[in-house]
């Protein structure tokens, strides 16, 4: 039965969908569809619903990361999640413009936070986030303006990956980029900080945290009690990912090592006492975009491999009592594409 589900799967991702010709797919099965083909290289994405829309942002580029500083960041939207509109490009001259982060704003508007720098060869000689608000409804977006800062923050290679609003204010780890010379080599470190913001573009310092291992990409959410997860991408030391977990006013705080790494990390809570991890899943030579069932401490009960290979990751979430709709990207149909998966909660299920 898996063999058949699995290659069910191959064929909607090759562009024989089998609905079209009134093939019923199992009730448990995951479908998968093409959202953005239309550069050489579709990725990053992540994915909110707004005002009925499905709205999805992705760096279109010339490649991963390079010395064209070509990168530009889309969003578009969709009601019925087949076809896609564009309602904003974001578009720098002479420098990369890599993942935005979708949020909603108190005030009932989206919010697009985004990094942009001079990337060349192997090291950002400039880097900052960058913020775009929407109109009410949705349909247009401001053009990006730089963030600023409490006295106590000084401007280097920053990057915001993501904010999270709670009861009105804004969370979202901050990264920073250090490289150094160590014997006749250029290494890059990174550390991170907690910062609030009440508007999305002035952010002042929580202090508190402190997580080793070049911290970077990070996503924080909130339980029914107030209390801030972290879910932590760590690049050196041993590279495990990191889930940190406080309660307010989020000065202290307990860390949980998990036993994979992470790239693009994301996460939704899964009822009471599990989550839902969407992250790079490093094995041997090769990585795929997968999903992890975990519970609070971030110990792996399940994971859920989605179609993918090579570049890939970056999962946005959106969890339904009955679904549960990734937007990731992969390159294992020859370049990195965007794609929206439609996952049966029963599925994510660690009873079976």
């Amino acid at each position: 039965m898996l063999k058949i589900k699995w290659f069910i799967l191959m064929l909607l991702l090759s562009g024989f969908f089998l609905a079209r010709a009134g093939t019923k797919l199992p009730g448990d099965s995951i479908t998968v569809t093409r959202v953005w083909d239309k550069e050489n290289h579709n990725a990053f994405p992540d994915l909110v619903r707004f005002k009925g829309y499905f709205y999805i942002t992705f760096r279109e580029g010339a490649n991963h990361v390079g010395n064209e500083n070509n990168g530009k960041v889309r969003i578009v939207r969709s009601k019925n999640r087949k076809d896609w509109e564009s309602v904003a490009l974001f578009d720098m001259d002479a420098e990369d413009v890599r993942e935005a982060r979708l949020s909603e704003r108190p005030d009932g508007t989206l919010m697009a936070i985004v990094a942009a720098g001079i990337f060349k060869d192997g090291k950002y000689l400039t880097l900052a986030p960058y913020v775009s608000f929407s109109d009410a409804s949705g349909t247009t977006f401001s053009q990006p303006e730089k963030t600023t800062f409490g006295s106590d923050i000084t401007p280097t290679l920053d990057w915001i990956w993501r904010v999270t609003w709670h009861k009105g204010t804004g969370y979202g780890i901050m990264y920073t980029a250090d490289y150094k010379t160590v014997e006749g080599k250029r290494v890059r470190t990174m550390y991170a900080q907690l910062l609030s913001t009440n508007d999305g573009k002035h952010y002042e310092k929580v202090p508190g945290i402190n997580i080793d291992g070049s911290p970077n990409e990070s996503t924080i959410r909130f339980d029914k009690n107030d209390k801030m997860y972290i879910l932590v991408r760590r690049e050196t030391d041993d590279k495990m990912g990191m889930l940190a977990v406080s309660d307010f006013p989020y000065k202290t705080w307990t860390y949980h090592k998990m036993n994979v790494r992470l790239g693009g990390p994301n996460f939704q809570f899964l009822g009471k006492d599990q989550l839902i991890i969407g992250s790079r899943l490093h094995e041997e030579n090769t990585a795929f975009t997968a999903l992890h069932v975990t519970d609070l401490k971030g110990k792996i009960l399940k994971t859920i491999k989605l179609p993918s290979n090579g570049d890939s990751s970056y999962p946005g979430l959106i969890l339904d009592k009955k679904e549960l709709w990734v937007a990731y990207y992969s390159s294992h149909e020859g370049k990195a594409i965007v794609y929206l998966a439609q996952v049966p909660v029963s599925r994510l299920s660690t009873k079976n």
